[in-house]
């Protein structure tokens, strides 16, 4: 969330609901600083209003996300303050701590929703194929692979940082060499399997012999910095950006746009919507549409340069 005015800290009556977010719940840690945010703005706004946060009612909630719209805050960020909120008080009502959720029924305004941006099939190619020419001989080889499965696999962020180098009981995910599979656990804890091309897996194997120069003993990341310690999502945004650059694409490239790319390009190879919907790890297909409309904006854009008649439609 981005307002005009810090964000006020949280009580200690707040922590071990955000405690349960990051270890039970294991929310990516932007998420967890989002709805760290909308808490302190629900907790002020309650002793601002002399009522106690288990005390709440709907009114009060309503109020209060007006207060957010006077911040500046658009549908999106409202929307996000709401989750949290009602998560909250679902977590005290398991617990006994109140009889009803002052947040259920209570909706954010409405927002148009964008098209997810995805690069034309040849710039995608371009990137991953794409010889990293700055930094260490290891980390150049640590960003191909990188590229390849973002792009390959169609990771969030997220799950790209959480893969360790070999399967263990405590590794998130892990690439399996032999079945050609990556194993992640990605949004509300949900594991999949993503198959993983043969491109991806050289790059992999190469990277796996350079890393051992770079990783700390003990690190089990499959993924580090120069550090030799796990890489994080920011580090990745970075070296993506500075990799698309190098490449001479026309566009700022984020890891989120590679995996849209992933969906997009593989919607419009095979027009199978419910596989796509697994291999992304949507909960429902109906997130997985809007790819559709992207396969759409591509038809049109073909039938607009080749046909005949196009000028008439236009």
């Amino acid at each position: 969330m981005a307002e005009s005015e810090a964000p006020p800290g949280l009580g200690q009556d707040l922590e071990p609901y955000l405690q349960h977010l990051v270890v039970e719940r294991r929310l990516a840690p932007r998420t967890v600083a989002m709805y760290r945010d909308a808490l302190g703005w629900l907790s002020a706004d309650a002793q601002a209003a002399g009522v106690a946060l288990k005390a709440l009612q709907p009114h009060h909630v309503r109020r209060f996300t007006a207060r957010l719209r006077e911040r500046g805050l658009g549908p999106r960020s409202i929307a996000i303050a709401l989750s949290a909120w009602r998560g909250l008080y679902r977590w005290w009502g398991r617990g006994g701590e109140v009889q009803a959720n002052p947040v259920e029924g209570i909706r954010a305004p409405r927002a148009p929703r964008p098209l997810p941006k995805a690069l034309a099939v040849d710039q995608a190619v371009a990137l991953a194929a794409h010889v990293p020419q700055r930094g260490a001989a290891a980390l150049r080889l640590r960003d191909r692979c990188i590229v390849e499965l973002l792009y390959g696999c169609g990771l969030r962020v997220a799950e790209l940082t959480g893969l360790d180098a070999r399967p263990g009981p405590q590794a998130a995910g892990w690439v399996d060499e032999h079945e050609g599979t990556a194993h992640v656990l990605g949004k509300g804890s949900r594991r999949r399997s993503v198959p993983v091309g043969g491109p991806a897996l050289q790059a992999l194997q190469q990277w796996l012999q350079a890393r051992t120069e770079v990783a700390k003993a003990d690190e089990p990341a499959l993924f580090v910095s120069r550090q030799g310690t796990r890489l994080t999502a920011s580090q990745v945004r970075s070296r993506l950006k500075a990799l698309a650059l190098e490449a001479g694409l026309p566009t700022h490239v984020h890891p989120h746009m590679l995996r849209h790319s992933f969906a997009s390009h593989l919607l419009q190879s095979s027009g199978d919507l419910r596989a796509v919907q697994e291999l992304l790890g949507h909960a429902q297909v109906s997130t997985t549409q809007i790819y559709t409309q992207l396969d759409f904006q591509h038809l049109a854009k073909a039938y607009d340069a080749a046909h005949p008649r196009a000028k008439a439609r236009s």
